[in-house]
């Protein structure tokens, strides 16, 4: 038997303007598609902004549906966005923030781990790294690049590729 661990690299940042221009206009943007979260049932608002090698922005925000769980988180909303509106992008980074009234969220909300995996399927197909801002409103941010620092063992599989 071999023990072994994994660790990961990322940034923690204090407040937003600690970010580079860049980075806290994706994070706005995102904290700017919590509006159209349709969230009914857990009054928890989940938003992203992705920002695309030529400098497009694609939002998404999480939908449910009383048919639990038929709803879909916001990174996917964007991420499948891409796929079918602009299938040859090439995703540099997206920026994640929640909301809700019912309490104070003090942490960056992190994915979940279909989020991360369809987010893994992007990096895989674009053979590019995607950077990930976890964006607490008023708070701190977590700045990681790759998914696989989130998801160390994704899912993989090359032969169904052929």
């Amino acid at each position: 038997m071999n023990k072994l661990n994994i660790s990961i690299a990322y940034e923690a940042y204090d407040q937003l303007q600690e970010l580079n221009e860049n980075d806290q206009s994706l994070c706005l943007k995102a904290k700017d598609a919590l509006k159209t979260s349709y969230s009914p049932y857990s009054n928890f608002k989940v938003a992203t902004a992705v920002r695309l090698s030529d400098g497009l922005i694609i939002s998404g925000s999480n939908q449910e549906n009383l048919a639990y769980p038929s709803g879909l988180c916001a990174e996917r909303v964007a991420l499948f966005t891409i796929g079918a509106a602009y299938p040859d992008a090439v995703i540099e980074s997206m920026a994640i923030t929640a909301h809700t009234d019912n309490f104070k969220i003090e942490q960056p909300i992190t994915c979940c781990g279909a989020c991360l995996q369809v987010m893994a399927e992007f990096e895989r197909k674009q053979n590019k790294e995607i950077e990930v801002l976890f964006y607490c409103i008023d708070g701190k941010i977590l700045k990681v690049k790759g998914v696989k620092s989130l998801l160390p063992f994704v899912f993989v599989e090359d032969r169904l590729a052929g």
